[in-house]
């Protein structure tokens, strides 16, 4: 399945139009701030983002022409975790991709939430938009709780070894922690489904790091790419490379007891598992996907 195609014809023309589109929403949605809206207990604010989504879907269709396969292996309701490869740098967009894809091609769309990592909540405006679109912070207490409340939910295992790993080592996973994830989902009995996400290494190909602007950010890393410094704030606009995401089959932990949480082994080798599939559909993705920029 491809979403490269919006449904909009007429050339320069169309594309004008979904740009002033755009401008429009985000000027809508950026009004709002001191105005009246409503969130859940989480502070996500569907209005938000329903407001925002238009961009979401520029990057998605036009910017990234995302390919997509397996979406419908996502549950249309009910509680789901979803395990994903992670890059992209700073900011995530491999997760707003990843919702975008369920938003508008699920027969069954759902907003998803996404644990994000503790720092990115001492960022003033990028904490403030990414709780209102479904970021929470990444602890086990609160993805358990979502569950609970029957939500889909994304988790990156890999953390900051995922987006902080240098272009000569993209598209490798790295170690999935101790798993914690798979004893939330067995005691809440819960099903995971693995994503394998292709193109989000190549919109900042990380070349190395500068240690000020970490300090001055609160970031782990701040990475130094090719347009990176060198192109000013210019540099920050993420390449226009091509993705594919596949949502992999579903696995299953019904079979398991609850109990089961509490074997380290278990956890381990389920969680290596989930990231050996995910290893396989980057494989696969990428031979599918072919060039990155063509």
């Amino acid at each position: 399945m491809t979403a490269g195609d919006s449904g909009r014809s007429g050339g320069i023309g169309s594309e004008v139009v979904w740009a002033n589109e755009v401008l429009d929403v985000w000027e809508r949605a950026l009004r709002r701030v001191t105005g009246e809206y409503t969130e859940d207990e989480w502070g996500f604010d569907e209005e938000f983002a329903e407001a925002v989504f238009p961009s979401f879907d520029f990057l998605f269709s036009k910017w990234w022409r995302v390919e997509v396969e397996g979406v419908r292996n996502v549950p249309g309701h009910g509680r789901v975790l979803i395990v994903a490869n992670h890059a992209g740098t700073i900011f995530p967009f491999d997760a707003i991709m990843i919702g975008t894809a369920i938003q508008k091609l699920h027969p069954l769309p759902r907003w998803t939430r996404a644990l994000v990592l503790n720092w990115v909540w001492q960022l003033p405006f990028v904490s403030w938009f990414m709780r209102r679109v479904g970021g929470i912070p990444a602890n086990p207490a609160n993805l358990e709780r979502l569950l609970q409340q029957d939500e889909p939910v994304m988790v990156f295992p890999e953390g900051v070894k995922g987006f902080g790993k240098p272009f000569s080592e993209r598209y490798r996973t790295q170690r999935f922690g101790r798993g914690g994830f798979v004893e939330v989902a067995i005691r809440n009995r819960t099903p995971i489904v693995p994503v394998a996400v292709v193109g989000s290494e190549e919109i900042y190909p990380k070349l190395g790091e500068s240690e000020l602007l970490a300090r001055l950010t609160g970031a782990p890393y701040f990475p130094l790419t090719p347009t990176f410094p060198f192109l000013g704030p210019a540099g920050l606009v993420p390449l226009p490379s091509r993705w594919r995401i596949e949502f992999l089959e579903p696995v299953d932990l019904s079979a398991y007891p609850p109990e089961a949480a509490d074997d380290p082994s278990l956890v381990f080798d389920l969680s290596e598992e989930i990231r050996e599939r995910i290893q396989q559909g980057i494989y696969h993705g990428l031979v599918e996907r072919g060039p990155a920029f063509i």
